[in-house]
């Protein structure tokens, strides 16, 4: 059965899975002091920047906690969409295990703007409300949108005015800068992003994320000074406590080092000449838009509703209920949300790294024989 239910579902890429074996070589020191990890710091500050540190953790979930702990006190709240990860789909991790809480900001397809900066600003020096000291965005967003680099550095400028600083759930940060044609530093640390959630598991990986710690400064001030020091310094003590330190770091560096690159490869790059990141992630989406372009080249859209613009590897649309159950013969795919009517359901369609042009040609042959 072919799938289109999510990326997570791919298999490891054969790089990524030659780099693991390539690690399991003799004895290295462990919780990160290997040679790969040490690598796998060089590249990062090639990748995003000289002020770059890359701390390897286990999955995406720890990767927003951790991130979110490490710019927020105890007392301290975090900014982000309705329908953000850290909201709604991680089961309160962030306020479970950081103690914070989740001040949720009305999106549009997705995204938030400095609105949603303002909208808690006013709450800053009032001892009744969670003091909001983080902005959180998620790129690509839970509905398929890309920000902008622009969007971005207006969203940083207006968090940073007020002393918040900026995380970014970047599970499918490769997928959004395959789609604007831009490296990794160009949405985050040229933007002014302080740390980011970076994804591996859904772009080619076994298992295994990142936190990356960016600026260099206190929030607002441009990436000067030397207080977000105090990121990266609390990281390790807050990697362990979440129980994120894997004690063989080597084979979650090993993934991450493959899908960035070795240090002094290309950071961006086009064909078999790019990192595999991005290679892998252009091609999710290229996969995306063939099926949506399929389904409306079928005449479908009178029946099937696409209901976001498709920035990224997913396609979202609503469509008859019976339809969506008997197409469930074909391949599997998540409902997402309830359709216009009760007679409809809104899916989700996603395309990864494995995805075949011939894949997305037989699922719109399918959904047009249930249609």
């Amino acid at each position: 059965m072919q799938h289109f239910a999510s990326d997570n579902y791919a298999p490891v890429h054969p790089e990524v899975m030659a780099a693991i074996i390539a690690a399991n070589d003799g004895a290295a020191v462990s919780y990160g002091d290997d040679p790969v990890s040490v690598r796998l710091q060089e590249r990062a500050t090639e990748v995003f920047g000289e002020h770059a540190r890359i701390f390897p953790v286990l999955n995406g979930t720890g990767a927003n906690v951790i991130s979110l702990m490490a710019t927020t006190p105890r007392w301290g709240g975090v900014i982000a969409s309705d329908v953000a990860h850290v909201h709604t789909d991680e089961n309160g991790a962030p306020e479970r295990v950081g103690g914070l809480k989740i001040l949720a900001a009305p999106s549009v397809e997705g995204r938030i703007g400095p609105d949603a900066v303002d909208r808690y600003a006013g709450d800053l020096g009032n001892a009744h409300r969670a003091q909001p000291a983080v902005l959180s965005l998620t790129q690509v967003t839970e509905l398929g949108t890309v920000y902008s680099p622009a969007d971005l550095k207006l969203l940083a400028d207006t968090a940073h005015s007020v002393g918040l600083r900026v995380h970014v759930d970047g599970s499918r940060l490769a997928n959004a800068a395959a789609t604007l044609g831009v490296g990794l530093r160009e949405i985050t640390s040229d933007v002014g992003v302080d740390i980011v959630s970076l994804g591996a598991a859904k772009n080619g990986g076994m298992l295994g994320e990142a936190v990356v710690v960016l600026a260099d400064g206190a929030a607002g001030s441009g990436g000067s000074g030397g207080a977000a020091a105090g990121l990266a310094e609390a990281v390790p003590y807050l990697r362990k406590a979440t129980m994120q330190l894997a004690s063989k770091t080597r084979f979650v560096s090993a993934q991450l080092l493959a899908l960035l690159g070795e240090p002094g490869t290309p950071t961006s790059g086009t064909g078999e000449g790019a990192p595999l990141w991005l290679r892998n992630a252009a091609h999710s989406n290229a996969m995306a838009a063939r099926l949506r372009a399929g389904v409306e080249a079928a005449e479908l859209t009178e029946i099937v509703r696409i209901t976001c613009p498709t920035d990224a590897n997913v396609v979202f649309a609503t469509l008859p209920r019976p339809a969506a159950d008997r197409l469930r013969a074909h391949a599997r795919f998540y409902d997402w949300a309830p359709g216009e009517t009760p007679d409809r359901v809104e899916v989700r369609w996603m395309c990864a790294w494995n995805t075949t042009e011939a894949d997305v040609d037989g699922f719109v042959r399918a959904l047009s024989d249930v249609l």
